[in-house]
């Protein structure tokens, strides 16, 4: 049974690795952010999206852990 998981988990990290290869083959347009008047390096499509996503995996849990903070803070406040 152990071997069963860790066999079906390699396969899925290979499916997984393909799916981003075949994002990242597919998606190599470049294109220019403009954010507030300033634009940005040209750089493909697919290097965009994965900077956004690790982006919003890094800030998520640090703005999450942040509330969560000041709610405790408030809570206390209250008590």
């Amino acid at each position: 049974m152990r071997n069963f998981r860790r066999i079906l988990l390699g396969v899925f990290i290979l499916l997984l690795v393909l799916v981003v290869l075949a994002f990242v083959l597919e998606n190599q347009q470049s294109i220019s952010l403009m954010f507030l008047g300033w634009a940005g390096p040209q750089l493909p499509v697919s290097l965009v999206m994965v900077l956004a996503l690790l982006v919003g995996m890094l800030l998520g849990p640090i703005l999450g852990w942040f509330l969560g903070r000041l709610s405790k803070t408030a809570r206390k406040r209250l008590v």
